[in-house]
């Protein structure tokens, strides 16, 4: 079977993001772009390998990323040319002699998904060029030297190209082969080449709207919010309970709900656990030292924190105007500043061991709606901190997360909501669960959704 190599193209200089630093290297939930997008290549387990192709001005940059991500599938750091297929062509020229797939990737495409590469990988075996792309939302319209209409295509028929765009390695480099001996020959996209120069039929697969490229300043706008808006779903990770083994946890909010299940499951996992709670042991969260006690007393008796988890969190569901403000400054003390004062008082002792810290938003962060309005907006407010603090701190090796459960079958929801059926209920135990995979896990800035799992 051919090995894939993804190729992630990241030889741009960004000049029409506006930016003083190439665009590949934005920052955006906790990382730069290339970081996410090699990130998704190197979790796929059917990439065998991967190249980034790189301006030469910038190798020992990215040779100190690949470094600092520690990355086990990044093999070589390729330098890019003056035009788009000159990139193309130094991944070519690496893999000369070798019978390979080549999945040619934009560096800044940081959203592209899993089933995205998948499909490619799965089209490969039965095509030797395949593209991604998306149909056309707009009308699309052909004009002349004078900005006047000369056709308008059938829109159903249009596509909008993204990557990855992969191939059978000795088809591309015959067709580029054949390509650079034409004088007109110029083109942005290997595609192009393919279908140009050669008779191999080009296979379309499906992309996403969200896989986007970032090119235009106003695209990071979007990119953030996108990232904002991305439900990663847990990854699935072989033997973790053999991670916590000897580990130190810090669990806020674990006397009952999903903070019960992560502290149990912790403890059987071979992990020292300490529980804290206003009901548990009067330790609360929107009292900045209440927290720090509660750090020094674990640090003290264990020696170090890996671990530090917060559940704690509080849902009135009533109209605003009826709430009195006691009410009001309780659930954003608790459920935001909560969040800060945890993270602050864990900061020192996760970044001695580099360690992990993860909150709980909501899915109801997406939008305000009625009933919700302080629920939901300090579960934003959540997601926005976590995206931050993950930036600011990755050079501390600390990973942070958030944890996006559907509804949950919790006593807090039950005072909210009354009973409702189980089957329309998402499960503490799997909450959990997922909270563990993601402490076990190298992600950061992420918002992980957990949902329930369909029959």
């Amino acid at each position: 079977m051919k090995r894939n190599i993804a190729v992630i193209l990241a030889g741009g200089v960004g000049s029409r993001l506006g930016m003083s630093t190439p665009k590949q290297f934005f920052k955006v939930a906790g990382k730069m772009v290339v970081e996410h997008t090699v990130d998704v290549f190197e979790r796929n387990q059917r990439i065998d390998e991967i190249a980034i192709v790189a301006n030469p001005m910038l190798i020992s940059d990215f040779e100190n990323i690949v470094l600092r991500n520690k990355w086990r599938k990044v093999k070589k750091i390729l330098k890019g040319g003056k035009e788009r297929y000159d990139s193309s062509l130094s991944a070519i020229q690496a893999y000369s002699n070798q019978d390979v797939n080549l999945i040619f990737h934009d560096a800044v495409r940081p959203l592209v998904s899993q089933r995205i590469v998948n499909d490619v990988i799965d089209a490969l075996s039965s095509h030797r060029a395949i593209d991604v792309a998306i149909p056309s939302a707009d009308t699309i319209i052909e004009v002349d030297g004078n900005d006047c209409i000369t056709s308008i295509p059938d829109r159903s028929r249009l596509r909008r190209g993204q990557t990855p765009q992969a191939f059978d390695r000795q088809l591309i480099a015959d067709a580029y082969e054949r390509a650079l001996k034409d004088p007109a020959f110029k083109t942005t996209d290997d595609c192009g080449v393919v279908r140009k120069y050669t008779d191999e039929p080009v296979f379309v697969v499906s992309g996403e709207e969200s896989n986007m490229k970032l090119t235009y300043r106003e695209d990071t706008y979007m990119l953030d919010k996108l990232f904002q808006l991305k439900n990663t779903e847990p990854e699935s990770i072989e033997h973790v309970c053999d991670v916590f083994r000897d580990k130190v946890a810090v669990v806020f909010g674990g006397s009952y709900g999903i903070g019960k299940y992560v502290v149990e499951m912790l403890r059987e996992s071979g992990a020292k656990v300490f529980s804290y709670s206003r009901s548990e042991n009067k330790v609360d969260v929107s009292q900045r030292d209440s927290v720090a006690k509660a750090m020094t007393e674990a640090h003290e008796e264990a020696g170090r924190i890996d671990y530090v988890v917060c559940t704690a969190g509080v849902l009135n569901k009533e109209p605003l105007a009826s709430m009195d403000y006691e009410t009001i400054q309780n659930a954003v003390q608790t459920n935001y500043l909560g969040t800060v004062n945890v993270a602050l008082e864990a900061y020192p002792y996760l970044k001695q061991t580099e360690g992990k810290l993860i909150f709980f938003t909501s899915s109801s962060y997406t939008r305000g709606r009625a009933f919700y309005s302080i629920y939901s907006s300090t579960k934003a407010a959540i997601v926005n901190f976590v995206q931050a603090v993950a930036q600011e701190w990755d050079g501390d090796g600390i990973k942070i997360n958030c944890i996006n459960p559907e509804r949950t079958k919790t006593p807090m929801r039950q005072q909210n909501f009354g009973i409702e059926p189980d089957d329309s209920l998402l499960m503490p135990e799997r909450v959990a669960e997922a909270t563990l995979q993601t402490l076990a896990s190298d992600c950061t800035g992420q918002v992980i959704d957990v949902r329930r799992q369909k029959e």
